[in-house]
């Protein structure tokens, strides 16, 4: 089964605007006819992602570091869990095991993934899609950063093609399986 990775806030102590269009997102990869695979968390962004999903009856592939498991910080309704070693082992199993990432909004874990997966895609380490779920504008001040970097020549020209902004769920969706 084709997979869409999700990145995402695992905070509880988010504006509901957030946690509805992270349901959606995840809802929408199964309606779409795909599994959603995450960092499996059991609150925030991830979970109602994850809960979105089981909703329209999809299959969830949790990905976390042994210590998370032990934590018990893992979503008790994932169809699978994969425990990796550690973090970097997560971020990478993820990816292989997904056709295209999107990233809701979420904290300094959820930037460093989509930094990585970006530079993945630059490196050609990574052939997915990368589309950026900026809900409400809260990725306004990254993309003008990177808007910045590319005029003060710290991008080449078409990096923008590295990524792709969407504004809803139902476009960061349709922007995730119209891979090449």
């Amino acid at each position: 089964m084709k997979k869409i990775c999700i990145y995402g806030a695992s905070s509880n102590h988010i504006d509901d605007v957030y946690v509805k269009a992270a349901f959606q997102t995840g809802k929408l990869i199964v309606t779409k006819g795909y599994g959603l695979v995450c960092g499996g968390g059991r609150g925030g962004l991830m979970a109602a992602a994850i809960e979105g999903a089981l909703s329209a009856g999809g299959h969830t592939t949790g990905v976390l570091p042994a210590f998370m498991i032990e934590k018990g910080w893992h979503h008790p309704g994932l169809s699978e869990t994969i425990v990796t070693d550690d973090m970097h082992s997560r971020k990478l199993t993820m990816a292989t095991r997904s056709q295209a990432v999107i990233a809701l909004p979420g904290g300094v874990g959820t930037l460093e993934e989509l930094m990585e997966i970006i530079t993945w895609r630059q490196l050609k380490l990574y052939s997915g899609r990368v589309v950026i779920l900026n809900t409400e504008g809260y990725y306004d001040p990254l993309l003008e950063m990177f808007r910045m970097m590319k005029d003060k020549g710290f991008m080449r020209e078409g990096s923008g093609s590295l990524w792709i902004t969407a504004s809803e769920p139902e476009e960061a969706i349709d922007y995730a399986i119209s891979i090449k």
